[in-house]
This record gives structure tokens, C-alpha cells and sequence, in this order.
């Protein structure tokens, strides 16, 4: 091919993919025929002097969704597209997909037992009413009463049960207490002990993944004893499910702590028809970890930036 016509190719490629140009008005302006401007187009392409890539998020997301459900043995994994890595972002795009899923596999009878936190909070805000009955709405570990500190529980709950026509189940206890005997004496009485079966019996649970270290919300609330810190940064904790603390494998990071934190139990959460984790952001990459290492959830919901570096690190 001379370089004449290898220039007159480039050219007009240029003006139809850079410039934007219509076939007509590329012919106008060179005075040639537009057929002839779809002739040079397509042996532009011939050539290999234009390649024609098509990036679908789709298929991408939807990919990175078949390897996580397959690594981790998942009953269901959902991967939500987000145009930005930036937290907020995230916890609205995880809000949107949870609520989705949860409209999609909730049915007449079942029981959803839920914490708090703002990833959850963006779920409820973006739940639709479905048309189902008996469903019962209940709340899986206690709260946080430190005034700067909104978990947004009551909302959370407030908001399913108002999307699936129910009255919810507060759990009005603190997440963790002192000593062991203050625990006991808290379950052993009948609210709380209904409210506690019932998060059992839920078929549905979801949660999320607390931040590790100083970053957390139980720990800013000052619910821990000096020990319980220095025992959880010995054992190279990596975050809390349903406020019970665990390291990279899943395992319980702090024997004590759990002893004292009022709740349903990790083991519970792998007999769950749903066991239901929405997360996603750097900070919860490891937690995320080893939630998924220690069987605890049946169905992820995450972002596609987090998806990428799960499988990089597992």
C-alpha cells in the first residue's frame, strides 16, 4: 500500500473515531462519494489501521461473580458495577444490589435477622414493598448507645419491616457488656431470650463486616477493657461479624470478648437458608476474608473493586 492511500485510510478514520464525523460530512469534506468513505472505513479495519474493542461491565462483573461463588462454595454471589472506589459510592451501590436480592428471595413465612451499620442502612433505605405475609423482622446482635456513634439500627429494621408489612424485634441491649455474669443475667430474661431464638431460627440473615482496630465502631464506643484491645491486635484481628471479632481464617480473635458479647453465634450464621454478606472497600477486604474462609456466609454481595482484590489475596 502506498503511503498516499495508507495516509487517506488514517485520515479518515481519524475524522469518523476521534473527530466524530458522519460518513456524509467526512465525504463533503474530502469531495469523495459516501460509499467510497464506507469502503475506506471498512479496509481501515482490514488493515488492522482501526481495532474495534467493546468492554462490557457486564460480562465483566458477571465474571468476577462466577470465580468468588466458585472459590468460596457460594450459593449466590452478586457483583455490583461502580463508577468510583470511593466509600460512599460503594455503600450506596452495595445498598441498591442488597435490596434487590433481598425483594428477589424473600417470600411469605421467612424470618430476616439483621444488624446495623451504614452499608445496611443504605440497604433499607432502597427496599420495595413486596407483597408477602408472616414475615418476621429481627434484629441479630445488640447496639451501640454511644450518642456520636449512629448504627442506624432502628432504621434498618424500621425499614424492612415496613417493606415487608411486619412489626420488627429490637434487640435494646448493648453489643457487649463488662463481665459474663451481667450477659447472663440480661438473657436469661424472656424478651431478650425470644428475641435472641428468634435470630436462631431466622432462615435469612444478613450483615456486614466491622473495621478492625481503632476504626471500629464498638471500639470508638469504649466497650472494650484494655486486655480485650491488646488481645485482639495480638491475634492479628481483621474484623467482627454481628460484633463477634475474628482473624484472617475466621476464627474467634478474642475467646473473652465473645463470652461477654450479646448476639446470635458465628456457627448459627452457616445454618442459614441466606447467610447473607454485603460488604465491599479496602478496609474490608480482610475481614471479608475471613468471613468467607470461616464458612459464615452462603451468599456474597459485594463491589467489583473489592471482588478483584478478594481474589488476588485469596
Amino acid at each position: 500500500m502506498s503511503n498516499e492511500k495508507m495516509a487517506r485510510l488514517v485520515e479518515v478514520a481519524k475524522m469518523y473515531y476521534v473527530q466524530d464525523f458522519s460518513q456524509a460530512e467526512i465525504a463533503k469534506e474530502l469531495g469523495v462519494s459516501r460509499p467510497t468513505v464506507s469502503r475506506l472505513l471498512l479496509q481501515a479495519k482490514q488493515d488492522g489501521i482501526v481495532h474495534v474493542t467493546i468492554n462490557d461491565p457486564t460480562e465483566d462483573i458477571q465474571e468476577l461473580a462466577n470465580q468468588l461463588r466458585d472459590r468460596y462454595q457460594l450459593k449466590h454471589c452478586v457483583v455490583t458495577s461502580s463508577h468510583s472506589n470511593e466509600e460512599r459510592v460503594i455503600k450506596e451501590k452495595l445498598g441498591e444490589a442488597s435490596a434487590d436480592y433481598l425483594y428477589s428471595i424473600v417470600k411469605t413465612g421467612d424470618t430476616i435477622g439483621i444488624t446495623w451499620g451504614t452499608t445496611l442502612y443504605e440497604l433499607s433505605k432502597r427496599l420495595y414493598p413486596k407483597n408477602v405475609k408472616d414475615v418476621t423482622i429481627v434484629q441479630l446482635n445488640g447496639g451501640v448507645s454511644y450518642s456520636e456513634l449512629n448504627t442506624h439500627a432502628s432504621e434498618i429494621l424500621n425499614g424492612l419491616a415496613a417493606a415487608f408489612h411486619t412489626t420488627p424485634h429490637f434487640l435494646p441491649v448493648p453489643a457487649v457488656v463488662d463481665h459474663t455474669v451481667v450477659k447472663q443475667a440480661i438473657v436469661a430474661d424472656r424478651h431478650i431470650r425470644k428475641v435472641l431464638e428468634l435470630g436462631i431460627q431466622a432462615n435469612i440473615a444478613i450483615y456486614t463486616v466491622g473495621e478492625p482496630g481503632d476504626h471500629s465502631t464498638l471500639m470508638r464506643a469504649g466497650y472494650f477493657l484494655d486486655e480485650d484491645i491488646e488481645t485482639l491486635k495480638r491475634n492479628r484481628t481483621v474484623g467482627d461479624i454481628c460484633s463477634r471479632f475474628i482473624d484472617g481464617q475466621g476464627h474467634l480473635s478474642n475467646q473473652s470478648l465473645n463470652e461477654r458479647t450479646i448476639g446470635i453465634e458465628l456457627p448459627h450464621l452457616t445454618k442459614k437458608e441466606y447467610s447473607i454478606l454485603v460488604a465491599g472497600g479496602n478496609k474490608k477486604t480482610d475481614g471479608m476474608m475471613g468471613a468467607l474462609k470461616g464458612g459464615y456466609a452462603n451468599v456474597l454481595i459485594t463491589d467489583q473493586y473489592t471482588a478483584k482484590a478478594l481474589l488476588e489475596k485469596g
